[in-house]
């Protein structure tokens, strides 16, 4: 079968409601923080995961419960803070992203005063604990450290299953369900490696014109960056 010039489209928008939010143990200790976002200290918590762990989908979950801001930390050097704080609550994602850059973590520390000194309540996404960000401006560091701190632990099997079955329906695509398993026995076990192993098997059955299956799942797992030693 000829292959197919593949079009140059955006990623999937995945699905960020609470209904599609995976609920599993490794993720279970920071929903049960984000419900409890009233109890946080000092009005903060710092959401750590790994890549692809679910920290964006649990913090746009809070989002829309409180009618929070969502802003990436590397744009808060030019964001307008005051109007950010007017929400009552802001997720920053990415925080972790920020160590060194003066001119963000200087905007981090005002955004962090706004928003606290009014009673709100900020939520920080990061891959990393705060005391590996390489923060800077010690004012910023000490107020982060002080925050509350929920972790996403990495997939077990019933998890990472879930999240693939997620990530072909973001894409909607239709696989067999005793996919699944197999990629779950040989892939990877992590959340980016899951995203990235999906990203791949839509790419191949879109310039193949043939539906995923066993024997192209087995194709591109035995070429890089998915083969394993």
């Amino acid at each position: 079968m000829s292959a197919q010039l593949p079009l140059n489209l955006p990623p999937p928008r995945p699905a960020l409601g609470r209904g599609d939010f995976l609920p599993a143990a490794p993720n279970a200790l920071a929903l049960a923080a984000i419900d409890r976002w009233a109890e946080w200290p000092q009005g903060k918590l710092v959401l750590v995961g790994p890549e692809g762990a679910g920290k964006t989908h649990l913090a746009h979950v809070w989002a829309a419960m409180r009618g929070a801001a969502v802003v990436p930390a590397a744009s808060l050097a030019v964001a307008d803070l005051p109007a950010l704080a007017a929400a009552g609550a802001v997720v920053v994602e990415d925080a972790d992203r920020i160590g060194g850059d003066a001119a963000a973590e200087t905007a981090l520390f005002h955004l962090h005063n706004l928003v606290l000194e009014a009673g709100g309540r900020l939520l920080l996404t990061a891959r990393a604990l705060p005391r590996d960000w390489g923060l800077a401006l010690p004012d910023l560091a000490s107020r982060i450290a002080s925050a509350g701190l929920a972790r996403i632990a990495p997939p077990d099997d019933a998890l990472l299953a879930a999240v693939l079955v997620k990530l072909f329906a973001d894409r909607q695509l239709a696989v067999p369900a005793p996919l699944i398993p197999w990629l779950v026995a040989r892939m990877e076990r992590s959340f980016a490696a899951a995203q990235a192993l999906v990203a791949a098997l839509d790419a191949r059955a879109l310039a193949e014109g043939r539906p995923v299956g066993r024997a192209m799942a087995a194709a591109v797992l035995d070429n890089p960056p998915f083969a394993r030693p």
